[in-house]
């Protein structure tokens, strides 16, 4: 009997997981991402120079994950694949069902030496997680704007600041450790602004609060956070956000203004701020090309679409598993939870072993913390009123607002 061979895109908390789930359950795993180390956005490793800058330091988890990465890379029956990009999933004819055939190309995304590779398995795992949200306003085309995810990914994976004068703004906790890493890699952070008021956070956070007991790693990030900026001095308000950015070929000012429950501005609000570089963030929109391609359902939400998934994992097409944020935006430690039940199960594990009982647990516990973050920080209907009509909304098409 052959050794089943499962195939793993995305090596950040989800893939990592569900590699080592897929191991252990005996199966060979084909482990790939396109970047050139495993860990994602969230242990997202410093180039070689700067190891010795104590990593541990900058990512939560370090040592955990450092150990995983070990195990599974390490492991005989893994193949780990960086630097490679999957860019077809051919689905099986109707009357032939299987697992979509994976297309990739393996090699530096600007290298003219990438290979053409083609891999049948005999299950699929989806961990390919999710990107930045980032609504349009006037000015956010303009250099020196980022999003707070690439802002984030340069100053922990690169030690490079955006800027020496920054102001962080959008909406929800991700905020905070976008602050932190700019202020490790040493920007000066203005202010960090959250969109939603006071009432509207609390209100969702507070919502049955003894749920919150299973989350103490998050308060503990959050102590530690909160911390790092009131030592560096960096006033955080809520109800108030950036609502345009100006300047001349580059950030100069922001614009930022108190908003109502529903992001509508308050009038006579507005406040210019002299910055070099603005970090913007509205929540996340999950990877969804892939599973797409691949035929899952989706579910919907009031925020977004997520891949649907029973409670093995599984997606509506058969052999293929989700795990991690395109399932809903809920944290690593739920991103890991799903990632080893979907791994375990799509390895050939037994479906009633009793490791997966906290596993489950876990992802279920995670869930209802991403349905609380949504409540706490949602994205109001009024922000269109931010915008003029020569605003660009899509910069690919070049379309402005008036059209």
């Amino acid at each position: 009997m052959s050794t089943r061979h499962v195939v793993v895109v995305g090596a950040g908390p989800a893939g990592l997981a569900a590699a080592e789930a897929a191991l252990a359950a005996g199966a060979r795993v084909t482990l790939l991402d396109s970047a050139d180390q495993p860990g994602g956005q969230y242990h997202r490793m410093l180039p070689e120079p700067y190891r010795a800058a104590r990593p541990e330091r900058l990512h939560h988890g370090w040592r955990a994950f450092d150990r995983r990465r070990r195990r599974v890379l390490g492991h005989p029956r893994c193949a780990w694949w960086s630097e490679t990009s999957v860019w077809a999933l051919e689905r099986p004819a109707p009357d032939e069902p299987g697992v979509p055939r994976v297309h990739l190309l393996r090699g530096p995304a600007d290298g003219a030496t990438r290979r053409r590779l083609v891999l049948d398995p005999d299950a699929l795992v989806l961990a390919v997680g999710a990107h930045d949200r980032v609504l349009p306003f006037p000015g956010w085309e303009l250099p020196g704007v980022f999003t707070a995810g690439a802002a984030q990914a340069l100053a922990k994976g690169e030690r490079v600041v955006v800027g020496d004068r920054v102001v962080v703004a959008g909406t929800g906790p991700f905020l905070l450790p976008v602050a932190a890493s700019l202020l490790e890699a040493g920007s000066r952070v203005l202010e960090l602004l959250e969109a939603n008021p006071a009432g509207t956070v609390a209100g969702g956070w507070a919502r049955r609060p003894w749920q919150l007991a299973a989350h103490g790693g998050k308060a503990g990030e959050l102590v530690e956070y909160a911390a790092l900026l009131l030592r560096h001095r960096v006033p955080c308000r809520v109800g108030r956000t950036v609502v345009a950015a100006r300047g001349d070929g580059r950030v100069e000012e922001v614009v930022t203004a108190r908003l109502r429950p529903d992001w509508s501005v308050v009038p006579g609000t507005e406040r210019a701020v002299a910055v070099d570089a603005l970090c913007v963030g509205h929540g996340f929109s999950p990877r969804l090309e892939l599973p797409v391609a691949a035929g899952c359902a989706l579910r919907g939400t009031p925020g977004a679409e997520f891949v649907a998934v029973d409670d093995d994992q599984r997606t509506s097409c058969p052999g293929v598993y989700a795990a991690g944020e395109i399932t809903g935006v809920a944290g690593a430690p739920a991103a890991r939870a799903e990632g080893a039940l979907a791994g375990w199960l799509a390895g050939g594990g037994t479906p009633d072993a009793p490791a997966l009982r906290p596993l489950r647990r876990g992802r279920d516990q995670g869930r209802a913390f991403a349905a609380r973050l949504a409540d706490a920080h949602p994205i109001g209907p009024a922000w269109p009123e931010w915008l003029r009509p020569d605003t660009v909304v899509c910069r690919c098409e070049e379309t402005d607002y008036a059209s």
